[in-house]
């Protein structure tokens, strides 16, 4: 089966429309998925942690135009989380904080410890794949190091029987996201902003 993974949307109409429509073209079939972030919180970390009862409108950028878009399942990102902290509001709490599919576990990756150079640290999880987003960069890592591949977006990449760790990228300001093929074992870097007939790198 193909999945189309995407996170990190922060309430960004425009590149979540590209996005969606670049699945449509490139993969019509394959079910769709967030990864978290799917709002943009107004909030600061800092200031969430003194402030309560806030409305919807003032934590969030919430709109229905951005709303009518959502029609995929999704888990919950830190945005959601602080948006429910400082609102009150559950809507968010119904979103899981993992998803399984076959072959890999889905989690935003905020959960994650991260160095000071955005470098992950994994959880231990029951599936070889792990995809996530969270840090905006897509890639590829093996035992906590990220692979110095070329991506290439449209070009699919076969994985080995080992553990993995795929950084989908973001939909905001970069307009990616990832094509996995379970049957396959397949992942493909992919980006809206670039042609279908374009010999694109990470550059995207």
């Amino acid at each position: 089966m193909q999945y189309a993974l995407l996170g990190d949307l922060h309430s960004n109409i425009e590149d979540t429309r590209a996005v969606l429509a670049h699945i449509q073209e490139t993969a019509k079939d394959a079910r769709i998925i967030g990864l978290g972030d799917l709002y943009e919180c107004t909030v600061s970390k800092k200031k969430a942690q003194i402030v309560s009862g806030l409305s919807l409108q003032k934590a969030a950028i919430v709109n229905n135009d951005f709303e009518n878009l959502l029609t995929f399942p999704s888990i919950r990102g830190n945005q959601e989380e602080r948006i429910t902290h400082v609102t009150g509001i559950e809507r968010f709490t119904e979103l899981p904080e993992t998803m399984e599919i076959e072959g890999a576990v889905l989690m935003h990756g905020h959960q994650f410890k991260w160095s000071v150079s955005w470098q992950p640290t994994f959880p231990s999880v029951k599936k070889s794949l792990l995809f996530f987003g969270h840090s905006h960069e897509s890639g590829l890592y093996h035992g906590n190091k990220k692979l110095s591949i070329r991506i290439r977006f449209g070009q699919p990449i076969v994985l080995q029987d080992k553990q993995y760790g795929i950084n989908v990228g973001s939909v905001v300001d970069h307009r990616e996201w990832c094509l996995y093929d379970s049957e396959k074992r397949t992942i493909t870097f992919m980006c809206a902003s670039v042609l279908e007939n374009e010999s694109a790198s990470s550059s995207c």
